[in-house]
């Protein structure tokens, strides 16, 4: 079958032929569209821990067809218990083959049908992102109607999931961005208003204005991370799925205890999670955000294109 092939960080990645192989117990799904995910991006520099049978196809996100059927495959290989992940919880496009191919082999209970108001496209956008963005947002922070939630770095994939998540369970949302573009998008999703993140002033203002916020989610972390919880009003919950500027130095302690602040670590999330989100998009007919979408015989260019992190939404590969 055609694939998008990682052969080590020091090979470059490549679209070609790679052998597949059906497994025992497994459904063969064809499949028909994939999206990216910076997951993928890191890979590629070796930037990302664990050890994989190389070569290996990269991908964690697809909609496909079995049995005449179209599903979403959920990313997950053995979470574990439900509240956490096991010490051999893995997702796909790694260890295990991908889904930037025209096959993969997966358990049944993998699959969960494609919700009828989404195109393939729409749909295979969902699952990784999806489901960070619902444990981070709904299981962890315990977002709820008329909640004040504020979202760091929109544009992203999880950042875009966790607004409409968001905004679908009635909260008032806000958010941040080192672009008025993606701030402008954003308010045509429903978002009250937003701020440039590099402006602490502004962010600190913003939250005064609107009384400061109950729920807070953040991808960067870094020095700005204090600021975050600056915004933060008494009882505020605050997930953390992601680190890309670095650790958070500089956090004033006794704001984090004074306003009894709760900070989440968060990422992915299990099986019935999955199961709930997918719930959530087709309860209130939420449309997943495509930035763009390529061939799969583009992919490498795809994956290459997520270095200046210009996209607003995610970006897909079409299949079939």
């Amino acid at each position: 079958m055609k694939g998008i092939i990682f052969e080590g960080k020091d090979k470059p990645l490549k679209y070609g032929e790679i052998s597949f192989d059906s497994k025992d117990g497994m459904v063969d799904v064809r499949l028909k569209a994939a999206a990216l995910n910076r997951r993928d991006y890191w890979i590629t520099l070796g930037l990302y821990p664990g050890k994989p049978v190389l070569p290996t196809v990269l991908g964690s996100d697809a909609c496909g067809s079995y049995d005449d059927k179209d599903y979403i495959i959920c990313p997950n290989v053995d979470w574990g218990e439900e509240a956490y992940p096991s010490a051999n919880y893995l997702i796909l496009g790694y260890e295990h083959f991908g889904t930037f191919a025209e096959y993969i082999s997966v358990p049944t209970s993998k699959l969960y049908a494609k919700p009828a108001h989404l195109s393939i496209e729409q749909a295979a956008a969902i699952p990784l992102a999806g489901l960070t963005a619902y444990r981070a947002l709904i299981t962890r922070c315990k977002a709820a109607k008329n909640d004040r939630v504020f979202i760091s770095g929109i544009g992203g994939g999880v950042a875009l999931f966790a607004c409409q998540f968001a905004l679908a369970l009635g909260c008032e949302v806000y958010v941040s961005s080192g672009s008025a573009e993606k701030i402008d998008q954003a308010k045509d999703l429903g978002v009250i208003d937003g701020v440039n993140y590099h402006d602490k002033d502004a962010m600190l203002q913003l939250a005064k204005k609107v009384g400061g916020f109950d729920v807070v989610i953040d991808s960067a972390g870094g020095p700005g991370f204090n600021t975050l919880l600056k915004m933060c009003r008494m009882g505020a919950n605050v997930g953390v799925y992601g680190g890309t500027v670095g650790n958070m130095d500089g956090i004033s302690v006794p704001n984090l205890f004074f306003k009894q602040i709760t900070i989440h670590g968060s990422t992915m999330g299990s099986d019935n999670e999955f199961a709930s989100m997918i719930d959530l998009i087709n309860k209130h007919k939420i449309v997943p955000v495509v930035d763009r979408t390529y061939g799969l015989s583009e992919g490498v260019e795809a994956i290459n294109s997520m270095k200046n992190s210009s996209q607003f939404g995610k970006i897909v590969l079409n299949i079939s």
